[in-house]
């Protein structure tokens, strides 16, 4: 009942992103500034409030839960990247324990894997393609080709210095525009993106967590959502950025 993409990126520095990568998608080091990781997950569905039930992200890896949702799959794969696990001998274990493995639908990344799995009883059309750095899943999907534009959107644009949220919302759009989730009578749908990063932020972005819970156009509503949070972040930081440093609204302007 749901497509959804997990991703990693390395960058390098304090740009968005850096267009020098390697095979691997990673950037070398050849700027200022260090490296860092990004992991991001977005999805959407023909339900209500998927972002409180699928995507599931941490500075250390990106999980996708869905089909017959198991939402402890999620909350477990997360925890157990920070502990330290491969995202492959994390959720193929958390897995192996659920009796209800062949009705799920579970993918997502950690700095070095990916992993990805399609349970035999998840309702056609079904599947996932795992490619480098990245993951991509869905079920009760008008066709393979859903799967495919979503990913290939995602590649297309991965060398791009746009934000990780951004391309992320446009990889989902591209599924969507291949159909995306079949079921046209249901008209309610949702969305949403999480964008995690290892970077050593004074301020984490607001706009890098967003959920469209209730929309006819879940995914026009996502962006337009970005566009406008990330627009009310950045004029909020340039308020009150020092103010925030000094935990002193003092000398802030009426």
């Amino acid at each position: 009942m749901t497509f959804s993409i997990c991703v990693h990126e390395t960058y390098v520095g304090s740009a968005e992103r850096s267009s020098a990568n390697d095979s691997s998608g990673r950037s070398p080091r050849n700027d200022e500034g260090g490296e860092h990781d990004r992991f991001g997950v977005a999805v959407t569905t023909r339900l209500p409030t998927v972002g409180t039930l699928c995507p599931f992200a941490s500075e250390n890896g990106a999980v996708a839960t869905q089909s017959l949702v198991n939402v402890e799959l999620g909350r477990k794969g997360i925890a157990y990247l920070d502990d330290g696990l491969a995202v492959d001998d994390a959720l193929d274990a958390l897995l192996a324990a659920d009796d209800g493995a062949p009705q799920r639908q579970l993918h997502g990344v950690d700095a070095e894997r990916t992993f990805a799995f399609s349970g035999e009883e998840c309702k056609p059309w079904f599947g996932h393609r795992e490619g480098d750095g990245y993951t991509v899943g869905g079920n009760l999907l008008a066709g393979e080709s859903v799967i495919e534009a979503t990913a290939d959107a995602y590649e297309e644009a991965r060398d791009e210095d746009r934000p990780l949220a951004e391309r992320l919302i446009d990889a989902l759009a591209a599924g969507q525009d291949e159909g995306g989730d079949k079921r046209e009578e249901l008209r309610v749908q949702s969305a949403a993106l999480i964008v995690e990063s290892t970077e050593d932020r004074e301020f984490e972005p607001s706009y890098n967590d967003l959920r469209v819970d209730a929309s006819l156009e879940p995914i026009v509503d996502l962006r337009e959502t970005y566009e406008l949070a990330k627009e009310g972040f950045e004029a909020a930081m340039e308020r009150y950025e020092d103010a925030y440093e000094e935990d002193s609204l003092e000398s802030v302007e009426e």
